[in-house]
């Protein structure tokens, strides 16, 4: 049962389609997914009764549909699987085409919004925090999470940084850096609303903004609300 006192993390990880609703009232599920909702509801600015009706309805539906996938009901190693694949290719490709991107709206647009120079700066921030971050994670903590998804239920493979708690709680305070960042962006371009003079560039650029966010919070929510408290879980099974 969903109340007020249920935290953002349990209902988007009970309801997945509650991250859509959560992003169009600009709740964080991400980094503020400890809070409860009525926590978040009232940092956002919303009535929590209503948020808990409009969840039902997301709920029921939820049960409705064939199609959607339980990222809960996966092993370990396919969600890491779908993490790299979806998510960490993704927002490699994207750092490359919307850095380009934006030289060239700053460029052709800059010295009429000089906001943009800001948005450069700070989506420049974020690229220099994401790829020493998805390099980490790809290097060692998910290989580590990987054995120990393969490994009997007796065993614990080595861990060099002791337990793997250590290094999820690096990985979630570089994920608060970049929502904080993401806030800033959204903040800066006027929740990615194009001036009236924007080109064709400009529209592709703030679209493609947007749409980078989102894939970013479903990336974030996806590692902190549940491979982490999984990975956490596992660990201390086999430590038992």
């Amino acid at each position: 049962m969903i109340n007020s006192a249920t935290t953002v993390r349990e209902v988007a990880v009970q309801v997945p389609e509650s991250t859509r609703l959560f992003e169009k009232l600009k709740i964080d599920y991400c980094c503020g997914g400890k809070r409860s909702l009525t926590e978040a509801c009232d940092s956002a600015g919303v009535g929590v009764e209503n948020v808990i009706a409009m969840l039902a309805v997301l709920s029921r539906a939820s049960d409705n549909a064939e199609d959607t996938r339980d990222f809960q009901e996966l092993s370990l190693t396919a969600l890491i699987t779908h993490i790299l694949e979806t998510h960490h290719t993704f927002t490699k490709s994207e750092m490359d085409r919307l850095t380009a991107l934006i030289d060239k709206v700053c460029t052709a647009h800059g010295s009429n919004h000089p906001e943009l120079f800001k948005v450069a700066d700070l989506f420049q921030q974020l690229c220099a925090d994401l790829k020493p971050h998805m390099f980490k994670e790809e290097q060692i903590l998910f290989p580590y999470i990987l054995r120990l998804d393969e490994a009997g239920s007796e065993n614990r493979p080595f861990a060099p940084f002791g337990t793997i708690e250590n290094p999820i709680r690096m990985m979630e305070t570089e994920h608060e850096t970049v929502g904080t960042i993401l806030h800033e962006l959204r903040a800066t371009t006027s929740d990615y609303n194009v001036p009236t003079d924007g080109c064709l560039s400009y529209q592709t650029l703030y679209r493609g903004l947007a749409d980078f966010e989102k894939d970013l919070y479903q990336h974030i929510h996806l590692e902190n609300n549940i491979l982490f408290p999984r990975a956490i879980e596992l660990e201390r099974a086999k430590l038992s």
